[in-house]
């Protein structure tokens, strides 16, 4: 990835929301909100004027002259189809996220899971890898759509958050301040999900990890017992 920021676009009918996913941006330094609209009108307008690396978009937003749902993501990939899509939608219909696979949108997330979960699907819409939150994920491997074997590749739920921070910005020390753990607990940690993955770099893992997002999204409090760097009693 470059050095410069990318470059993001945010459209949803809500703007409570946009400016709280804006907030929640404002510490990453690798993104920079350069547009907000409510509609498709609003959209297409200003995708017209400003460069946009991704897209960030819900899925039902109506009112605008371009339409929603799969008629604007399917007008949106015609005209700028070097522009990435993070889509946001509270649907959990399966005929739709297969449709929005078919165009080529890759990173979808459900609006029921958390939003932490954004931060890793912008950087992957931009190395143009997949990533779906949790409630996605399931309905993909339901569709049998190409998926990751588990297996080797698996990681412990403990390797999974580390890389799930990792891959969000922050570092290894910060992660350790985090999770009260020891550094050289994480920096174990994030080295055993690097030989499981056959990955030999921070560069391959973040690509890795986001294009495999399933594999690594662990339940919320989860504890792995067969994570032998950690006591029970979660304690580093």
């Amino acid at each position: 990835m470059e050095n410069a920021a990318i470059q993001v676009m945010f459209a949803d009918d809500h703007p409570a929301i946009v400016a709280g996913l804006i907030y929640m941006l404002e510490e990453h330094r690798t993104i920079k909100t350069v547009g907000t609209c409510t509609n498709s009108t609003e959209l297409i307008a200003e995708l017209g004027t400003q460069p946009c690396d991704v897209l960030v978009c819900d899925y039902s937003m109506p009112g605008g002259n371009y339409g929603d749902g799969i008629t604007l993501f399917s007008f949106l990939r015609r005209r700028y189809p070097a522009m990435r899509i993070v889509v946001l939608t509270m649907i959990d219909n399966p005929g739709i996220i297969r449709s929005l696979l078919k165009l080529g949108i890759q990173c979808i997330l459900s609006k029921a899971d958390p939003m932490e979960h954004l931060v890793a699907a912008i950087h992957g819409a931009y190395a143009d890898a997949r990533y779906f939150s949790p409630t996605i994920s399931k309905i993909v491997w339901q569709l049998n759509v190409d998926t990751p074997a588990s297996g080797s590749r698996a990681l412990t739920a403990r390797e999974s958050e580390v890389v799930r921070l990792f891959v969000s910005g922050r570092s290894v020390n910060e992660i350790a301040a985090q999770l009260k753990r020891s550094k050289q607990t994480i920096s174990s940690q994030k080295a055993s999900a690097m030989r499981k993955l056959g990955v030999g770099n921070d560069i391959e893992l973040i690509r890795c990890s986001i294009d495999t997002a399933p594999t690594f999204v662990p339940e919320d409090g989860a504890h792995d017992a067969s994570d032998p760097t950690q006591p029970r009693d979660g304690k580093p």
